[in-house]
């Protein structure tokens, strides 16, 4: 019976270089010139530190563009609170790996109701679905892309 996977997963590859990337043009910039502005990533969790709140959206900016560049869909971004303090402002942002279980019951849902005769089942942090047809697995790939859905999706382990 075919089958696939969804699951919403970010590339650790491609955060570390992004974020050096950011590091690199901050460093370089003369706006930011003696500031000590930087990002540091500690395995899912990135913390923007600046002098001020003003050039923490940038250096935020700066990382944003240079992440969707890089490929990484900054839907997976969880922002926290911004904390500032007298010399320095600081933001930590979380970095979502897997799907919810909200998220999950929502896309089987979506599915449910498409009326197409495929099975979805919530599997720890990601969703199976199986169907008889080959034609109607693609289809609800095609259709979870035209949803609306908070977090990027990836659809792997496609099985014949």
């Amino acid at each position: 019976m075919p089958s696939f996977d969804i699951v919403s997963n970010t590339d650790n590859h491609e955060l570390t270089n992004g974020v050096d990337q950011t590091n690199r043009e901050v460093s370089n910039r003369f706006d930011f010139k003696d500031t000590n502005a930087r990002v540091e990533l500690a395995k899912d969790k990135l913390t923007i530190i600046a002098p001020t709140d003003f050039q923490l959206k940038q250096v935020d900016e700066i990382l944003r563009n240079k992440l969707a560049k890089r490929g990484v869909d900054v839907r997976c971004l969880k922002y926290k609170e911004v904390s500032v303090n007298l010399s320095e402002a600081r933001q930590l942002i979380e970095v979502k790996q897997g799907i919810e279980t909200e998220q999950a019951k929502k896309i089987t849902k979506i599915i449910k109701e498409s009326g197409l005769k495929v099975q979805a089942s919530i599997q720890g942090d990601q969703v199976r679905v199986t169907g008889k047809k080959r034609d109607d697995l693609q289809a609800v790939i095609a259709m979870l892309r035209e949803a609306k859905v908070e977090i990027p999706l990836q659809y792997e382990n496609f099985r014949d």
